[in-house]
């Protein structure tokens, strides 16, 4: 009924085609100087913070294992969104105000680490201990094991799980709207209060979003074939 007469009214379709001409650019350029830079940034980061949060789950050191644990016990229990709020609206209520994009490279960097964190402990852990001994059999410490031996087999096994969660971060970037961000689910809430055409624009940054990640899924894809090769 309602495609029918949709067609039926040629204003309403050349309407549709002028918004959509206009709004892609804004759209587009908001996923390209936001969503794209916070995701990289944030990922990179968080990449990090999860290197060592990982180190300290396996680690000896209690107390160090216990404040990672806590740490990942926080972020994983706590909506994003609400991590997001408490960082931009509620800091500022102790005198700590902090700009809307280092806020959400905070709160997006905090989360990935924990989750990420996971991933590369049990990346660590699935490495069989023979390479260990292997390492310390030919005098190297404990930290030149991790380095040169452990961490190279660890990354390859995270490749997959660390990709889909990059994935997974680009599409989460559009939270940052909420706290004022200008990637582009924000354009595409304002283009659609503007143009009172919600259904279109909203569809159009759905389609972004949708070619974006569907791009970094081929990229994934390669760098796994790539990495398959050094399996024995």
């Amino acid at each position: 009924m309602f495609l029918s007469s949709f067609f039926e009214n040629p204003e309403r379709i050349d309407r549709w085609v002028s918004i959509a001409k206009t709004s892609f650019w804004p759209l587009l350029k908001g996923a390209l100087t936001f969503s794209l830079s916070l995701s990289l940034v944030a990922f990179v980061i968080g990449l990090v913070i999860a290197i060592f949060t990982a180190l300290a789950r396996i680690s000896g050191n209690n107390v160090l294992s216990g404040i990672a644990r806590i740490y990942v016990s926080i972020i994983r229990g706590t909506p994003l969104l609400v991590q997001l709020f408490i960082i931009f609206f509620g800091l500022p209520s102790i005198g700590i105000t902090i700009d809307p994009f280092p806020s959400a490279v905070i709160g997006f960097s905090l989360n990935v680490g924990a989750y990420a964190s996971e991933v590369v402990r049990a990346a660590i852990l699935s490495i069989p201990k023979g390479q260990w001994e292997a390492g310390y059999s030919i005098g190297m410490t404990y930290r030149q094991a991790l380095i040169r031996i452990i961490l190279p087999q660890a990354a390859r096994v995270s490749v997959p799980p660390l990709s889909n969660s990059y994935i997974g971060l680009v599409k989460d970037t559009s939270l940052a709207a909420a706290i004022l961000v200008p990637e582009m689910f924000r354009k595409a809430q304002e283009i659609a209060a503007a143009t009172y055409e919600p259904l279109l624009v909203y569809s159009e940054a759905a389609l972004i979003y949708w070619v974006i990640c569907f791009v970094l899924s081929v990229i994934q894809d390669r760098i796994e074939n790539r990495l398959d090769r050094y399996v024995a």
